[in-house]
């Protein structure tokens, strides 16, 4: 069995270690930028959109700039965030728990990752839930991403590659096509 103890996914609370940010609230709300419905982010890419931290150690920030504190950190690298927000060279990210903060964007990589969420999940050597199985995968554990045939997605999880059904991972969306 793949459990997520193994792969150490951790998120360290810094929060009550730092002091309160110095913006003034009118200052601070004009630093708090959104990509603007039917107009292009920065990057030109959609938002919002699945990526994966490229560092085993992403500092999670109140704000997009050094001058916001950390408010956590990831410490395991090639974990699915979901970009909801962009200004600058700073992206504003969503993890599998629903909490966000923002990163620089030298953290983040194109490639495509997932998490697997819910109860122990059978990876099976095809798509399908009469393909025989693989590998049982404990919730937490994190794998890449391969490629989507509509319910089916490909899945590579610490060396075994195999199929799980879109529903039991986070990091894809519903309809999207992942080839």
């Amino acid at each position: 069995m793949i459990s997520a103890a193994r792969f150490g996914i951790l998120a360290i609370c810094f929060g009550a270690l730092l002091l309160p940010a110095t913006l003034s609230a009118p200052e601070a709300l004009a630093q708090e930028p959104e990509s603007v419905p039917g107009m292009a982010p920065p990057t030109g890419l959609p938002v919002p959109r699945f990526v994966s931290l490229r560092s085993a150690e992403v500092n999670v920030r109140t704000g997009p700039g050094t001058r916001y504190p950390v408010e956590w950190v990831f410490v395991k690298r090639d974990i699915p965030v979901e970009i909801t927000a962009e200004f600058d060279t700073w992206r504003r990210i969503r993890d599998w728990e629903g909490t966000e903060g923002w990163v620089h964007q030298s953290m983040l990589s194109g490639k495509r990752a997932m998490i697997v969420t819910g109860g122990v999940r059978v990876l099976r050597r095809a798509a399908g839930d009469a393909a025989a199985g693989l590998a049982k995968v404990e919730p937490g554990v994190a794998g890449k991403l391969l490629r989507c045939e509509q319910a089916w997605c490909e899945v590579n999880v610490d060396g075994y590659r195999g199929w799980l059904q879109r529903s039991e991972f986070w990091g894809v969306y519903p309809a999207e096509s992942i080839e």
